[in-house]
């Protein structure tokens, strides 16, 4: 008990300290957890709040970046605004991008010099509406703008540029509609001619029905190819043919003109010959195609240039622009243009107050060098303050790896419960089973059978083990000699059994076997030896022999342990009392002593 006593004081003095250890650990756990959490929710949240305020000032700052491209080319901060706004209700109008419209402008400023506040914002806008109606990029449409203006450069000064960029627009979007072609295939086709054209005196409508009707059959920079090299030849050609293809101030006369004087000379069609002698008057087979082309459909030619020439502004551009608008784009770029006007408002203070920041930010970095022993103090400060968070951290993945592995061990148990509850369903069918076979086997006729025969047997046995005593006691009764006679045979059919071996006498009841066994019965028979337990020792006979010979010591026997095994004989006066085999039954053993003693007592 003292030794219990002591390891169970021992496991307190133990277990005491180690549950406030675990007590501290698992506060210092949960102080850092939440640490981390708020930390975590803290910057989340400060994170959050800085991404949810520059989404909502997005518009307005790329606004500002596209913005302050341009005025890096010189613009006025009035020309800006209006640019602004131009671009702003361009978007909510055609569902285009505001800031690709001011890039455009970028790149409109940089091809045109000398374009002011109203001009740069009409340029800009036309591009951005031509590009809309031609289903061409912004990039492209404004490229071509810039390579028209260079090429109409002085009718564009005659007209006035507003008005001649859009001009320029309506026409080029009618081409597009009437040739089947597209923006930037228009775009490629005069490139490709430069001023040639311009400067043989051809307007601007005659060009674009000329590279138009060529686009039926071939890229626009192939038709504007051969345009090119039929301008070239044109010269050279009319001294060959001896035909007059210019006027009398030396300006080309316009193509139907000289598609008129040579199908005089030739006819409507060309010949193999013909057409090897204008190639030879122009120099190149592209400009014999390009007159193939339109001798074959000069009322369509005449047609496409009155139309392009009656175009004035660009209505049509706006009609075709506007009937391609997505309105759900339409909705976005609203949106856009709404935030964009709004925080474009409060943008400036903002920058400052970034500016005033990142000038911060600036001066600490100076700091830094300035003062190298206080930065790497404050350094080791923060990798410190980092590490123990990863302590903490570390912790808890400890503790988490534990409750894994105690839902693990808890999830092995649960299936090895699983299995033993399969296996005694499993116990119990098989119990059913066997009960099912039992009743199956007791069902067959053929069992019950050989049941009879088992308990047959088993009589005739018990009859055989207690024959004699049957003989005995039935041994003048009449029927007795018919049932020994049965049982004879019995016992003979069933030694006809394979693996039966029944001994039984035949003389069973015969005359010589009566006598000899009334004469057994009728001899005098010795007492059986009656059987008794012997009660414990009294005290006074575990003493020593000269005890016992002592008269008062003189042992007795209680009645009932004598009782029906004594006779008593008087002979004339005289009575003598004996007794039979006595057998004592310790119930709790002799010792030797006890049995030497015994021996004594039998000894006298």
């Amino acid at each position: 008990m003292d030794k219990l006593l002591m390891h169970v004081a021992l496991v307190d003095q133990v277990t005491k300290p180690l549950q406030g250890i675990t007590k501290q650990v698992q506060s210092s756990m949960n102080v850092g957890r939440q640490g981390l959490q708020n930390m975590a929710s803290g910057g989340a949240g400060l994170v959050a709040t800085g991404f949810a305020i520059q989404n909502a000032l997005m518009p307005a700052i790329e606004m500002d970046r596209k913005l302050g491209e341009v005025k890096s080319l010189g613009v006025a901060d009035d020309a800006l605004k209006q640019l602004q706004a131009t671009a702003l209700n361009f978007s909510a109008d055609y569902g285009k991008s505001a800031t690709d419209f001011v890039a455009a402008s970028y790149d409109i400023q940089s091809a045109i010099s000398g374009l002011n506040g109203d001009e740069l914002s009409q340029f800009t806008r036309a591009s951005g509406v031509l590009a809309a109606a031609t289903k061409a990029d912004t990039a492209t449409i404004t490229s071509y703008m810039g390579t028209m203006y260079g090429i109409f450069k002085n009718q564009a000064a005659e007209m006035g540029k507003a008005e001649w960029v859009d001009d320029v627009a309506g026409k080029t979007a009618m081409a597009v509609q009437m040739f089947k072609t597209t923006g930037s295939e228009m775009s490629r086709a005069f490139t490709s001619v430069g001023a040639n054209a311009t400067s043989a005196g051809v307007a601007m409508s005659e060009q674009m029905a000329i590279l138009g009707t060529l686009q039926a059959t071939m890229s626009g920079s192939e038709a504007g190819t051969k345009y090119r090299t039929f301008l070239a030849g044109v010269a050279n050609a009319q001294d060959r043919l001896n035909l007059s293809f210019t006027d009398s101030q030396g300006q080309i006369l316009p193509m139907l003109d000289i598609l008129d004087k040579l199908k005089g000379k030739y006819g409507d069609t060309l010949s193999v010959a013909e057409s090897a002698d204008l190639k030879k008057a122009f120099g190149s087979e592209e400009a014999v195609s390009m007159i193939k082309l339109l001798m074959a459909d000069t009322d369509g030619l005449a047609s496409s240039i009155e139309q392009l020439g009656n175009v004035q502004g660009m209505s049509k551009a706006e009609q075709m622009a506007g009937a391609m608008t997505d309105q759900w784009e339409r909705l976005e770029s609203a949106w856009f243009a709404v935030r964009a006007a709004v925080f474009g408002a409060i943008l400036p203070s903002i920058n400052s107050l970034v500016g005033s920041i990142a000038d911060g930010l600036t001066v600490v970095t100076g700091w830094t060098d300035e003062f190298p022993f206080l930065t790497q103090l404050f350094a080791y400060a923060a990798v410190g303050a980092l590490a123990l968070g990863g302590v903490v951290a570390s912790l808890s993945l400890i503790m988490g790896i534990g409750q894994m592995m105690s839902g693990g061990w808890a999830v092995t148990m649960g299936a090895l419960n699983g299995v033993m509850k399969l296996f005694r369903i499993s116990t119990i069918a098989t119990t059913a089973a066997a009960w099912l076979f039992n009743a199956a086997l007791w069902a067959n006729p053929i069992t019950w059978v050989v049941a009879g025969i088992a308990l047959l047997i088993a009589g005739v046995g018990a009859v055989i083990y207690w024959w004699d005593d049957l003989t005995a006691a039935f041994k003048d009764t009449a029927w007795f000699k018919v049932i020994s006679g049965a049982i004879e045979g019995i016992v003979d059919l069933l030694n006809l059994i394979p693996g039966v071996d029944i001994e039984f006498g035949s003389d069973v009841d015969t005359p010589e076997v009566s006598t000899a066994v009334e004469a057994e019965r009728n001899a005098p028979k010795a007492i059986e030896p009656v059987a008794f337990e012997a009660p414990e020792m009294p005290s006074s006979m575990t003493g020593s022999i000269a005890d016992y010979k002592q008269p008062n010591t003189t042992p007795t026997l209680p009645p009932s342990m004598v009782q029906n095994v004594t006779t008593t004989t008087q002979k004339q006066g005289a009575k003598t009392t004996s007794y039979g085999d006595v057998y004592i039954t310790a119930p709790n053993g002799i010792t030797p002593d006890q049995l030497a003693e015994w021996d004594e007592l039998n000894a006298g």
